[in-house]
């Protein structure tokens, strides 16, 4: 495999800390593909998956673009199915587009791969089943809660997204504003911004969105970059505890912000189960298992299925109080 200029495709059985890791030889062999490298959220994702390649005695190559980009990604599944050195059996991705990947994805299935999405959803034709972390409308109207119940139910706020595309993040969005325009009539939605799941790009976006509306109360960050980023630049700007940032991330990065008051509260579910389950179905798949409801998945528990969804759990909440219980 070649390095482009957006991704890098990496094999080695050594240290896990680079942005792709294949195990050693097996029978099967599952590639992981993420929307985006090197943030904690999917480098979190990658330690669940390696570990379960390592439970279930298959071959894992985790390997994505080091910015949010589709085409990006496409790049990289083609270069996997040509590769004459490989074979693999089951390509599961993270979309950062529902529909451009389509044409690669049935060029992967017309070659008998698997083909599973996982955090975020193609359109259905271009996958088998999809693996989400929570329901979607739970979650957007949970994120939509936790916003209004530290504002007092009032006031302006915006969102900070990350692919502009991404599926997962516009369905999440669209709760939001359900739950906002059903519940709680006194807040006003100003700005959608997208930060392509870049940590800096997000940085100066909450920079720019404090800046351009002087009355904003409140910023939640349905992408994993967001809260990190707005509880960084509400700090800076002086307005902890006047701007309240909620929203998706894991608790390492925001464990000093909470405890500061520069954030409120942070959603989240466990990136290194999704990867371990991930892992675990695309095995199950191979051998013609398919996922059903109630099923127990050893080392992630119970599973739902809705349809042709997976859906893994419940969201958590982070806070200043709980947050030094989680390492993740």
């Amino acid at each position: 495999m070649s390095n482009g200029d957006g991704y890098e495709v990496i094999y080695t059985n050594k240290s896990t800390n680079q942005s792709a890791t294949r195990q050693e030889e097996s029978d099967h062999t599952i590639a992981i593909i993420p929307k985006v490298v090197n943030i904690p959220y999917f480098n979190a994702v990658e330690e669940g998956a390696m570990k379960a390649g390592k439970d279930f005695g298959v071959e894992v190559i985790y390997t994505g673009p080091t910015v949010a980009d589709s085409q990006e990604q496409i790049k990289i599944i083609e270069e996997l199915i040509h590769n004459e050195e490989l074979s693999v059996d089951v390509i599961a991705v993270s979309a950062n587009d529902p529909e451009s990947l389509i044409p690669v994805l049935k060029e992967v299935r017309d070659q008998d791969i698997h083909v599973i999405t996982w955090d975020a959803d193609t359109l259905a034709e271009g996958r088998e089943f999809f693996i989400d972390m929570v329901d979607p409308e739970t979650l957007g109207r949970h994120l939509m809660d936790t916003l209004a119940w530290n504002v007092d139910e009032q006031g302006k706020y915006a969102i900070m997204t990350g692919a502009r595309d991404a599926a997962n993040l516009n369905e999440w969005i669209k709760w939001i504003k359900i739950q906002q325009e059903e519940y709680y009539p006194d807040m006003k939605l100003v700005e959608i911004a997208a930060t392509g799941d870049d940590p800096n790009k997000a940085y100066l976006t909450a920079k720019r969105l404090i800046k351009d509306h002087t009355d904003l109360q409140g910023i939640i960050g349905n992408s994993s970059v967001g809260p990190p980023a707005a509880a960084q630049a509400v700090k800076e700007a002086g307005e902890a505890g006047n701007i309240a940032v909620v929203g998706l991330s894991p608790p390492n990065p925001m464990n000093e912000h909470l405890k500061s008051g520069a954030a409120q509260v942070i959603t989240l579910w466990s990136p290194k189960k999704l990867g371990y389950l991930t892992v675990a179905l695309s095995e199950n798949i191979i051998e013609g298992i398919y996922p059903y409801d109630g099923q127990y998945i050893p080392g992630a528990g119970k599973i739902r299925v809705v349809g042709d969804s997976v859906i893994m759990g419940e969201p958590i909440d982070f806070n200043k109080e709980n947050v030094d219980q989680y390492d993740f």
